[in-house]
């Protein structure tokens, strides 16, 4: 499964912050972007359980992280 989490960050912490998700595994990418969000990271995940536990234990403990929004990728 594929994820969007869209990551609220800390100012002046975005370089730092997208350094850290890039050593997360299963982290394919992390880019900081414009808009009322810093960081989008894309996450592929086995299922919805690992997923969430990335976001809680590996994600939102980053310093500088303020607020994510995982946004699940659906194939139709």
């Amino acid at each position: 499964m594929k994820a969007y989490v869209l990551i609220k960050v800390r100012s002046g912490e975005v370089k730092t912050v997208v350094s850290e998700l890039r050593k997360i595994e299963n982290v394919v990418d992390a880019t900081m972007t414009f808009g009322p969000y810093d960081v989008v990271a894309v996450i592929e995940s086995p299922d919805i359980s690992s997923l969430g536990t990335l976001v809680a234990s590996s994600i939102q403990p980053i310093s500088g992280v303020e607020q994510t929004l995982t946004c699940i990728a659906v194939d139709f």
